[in-house]
């Protein structure tokens, strides 16, 4: 699925930042309907969901960074982005500490009781990695009485406890934790989303961890939002759909993953 851990780093190195590019030449369509935001909203994100958002080098990088960074010049808003481990993001948005968060959030019916969704912006799904020298775990059915390592409170760690209830969930709340658990021998497995998994095999965790199995559970990506903010959640949904439409987004997806998802006009179409 992913390029090799080269080609990917030299894109990512040589590309970040590129989201406006394709503003010059395409046509953006109406400008979305900016009478009742605020002129400044608070953004968290995580720092180590790899490509998606990290640091590195002192910087706050990733798909997410440069997409919302795209929807928030193409609303007209000033962004103020915060790190935060995964776990807090849902809270904060409760408590009005974050307006908004992008941070590979899963949109789940229990989320959505909490916060509201954007229109979905990623497809993914759940995989399984183990050491490259195991032969005994070949999917998800494996992890029966195995220790699995992966997010606090993660769609994955809901999956593995009401698909797997015998195995032994070992939670961290930052993924480095959550690989090197498997690396030393903490842990049998990881299971975790795929883009990051794999990611992770073909950059840091080459010739250590490998995927078996199929890819699980479906799932799709969305911009949470605080609720009662319904002209923001309309004009982020209205500057996704422009990106999508004038070839940003298949500029930033290219830049981090190496190419255009073939899904990308499917969003929104899972049950």
């Amino acid at each position: 699925m992913f390029p090799a851990a080269a080609a990917v780093l030299a894109l990512a190195a040589g590309l970040i930042g590129c989201s406006t590019t394709a503003s010059d030449t395409a046509d953006a369509g109406p400008e979305p309907d900016t009478s009742g935001l605020a002129d400044s909203y608070t953004v968290a994100t995580d720092n180590s969901f790899v490509p998606f958002a990290f640091d590195r080098d002192g910087a706050h990088v990733g798909f997410d960074v440069d997409l919302i960074t795209a929807i928030a010049e193409e609303v007209g808003f000033e962004m103020r982005l915060e790190t935060t481990n995964f776990d807090g993001i849902i809270p904060g948005l409760q408590t009005g500490a974050f307006d908004l968060a992008i941070a590979g959030i899963t949109i789940t019916e229990e989320r959505r009781a909490t916060v509201d969704f954007s229109d979905p912006y990623y497809r993914s799904g759940i995989i399984v990695g183990v050491p490259v020298a195991s032969t005994d775990i070949l999917g998800v059915a494996d992890l029966a009485g195995r220790t699995v390592s992966t997010r606090l409170g993660s769609a994955p760690l809901e999956y593995l406890t009401e698909h797997v209830p015998t195995a032994t969930p070992l939670p961290y709340e930052q993924l480095d934790q959550v690989y090197l658990a498997v690396e030393g021998g903490t842990a049998d497995a990881v299971l975790y989303d795929a883009p990051n998994v794999e990611y992770y095999i073909s950059t840091q965790g080459s010739g250590k961890l490998k995927t078996v199995g199929d890819l699980l559970e479906a799932q799709e990506y969305g911009i949470a939002v605080s609720q009662g903010n319904e002209d923001l959640l309309a004009a982020v949904n209205e500057a996704l759909a422009t990106l999508i439409a004038d070839g940003r987004y298949a500029e930033i997806s290219e830049t981090w993953f190496g190419e255009v998802p073939p899904w990308l006009d499917e969003l929104g179409t899972l049950e």
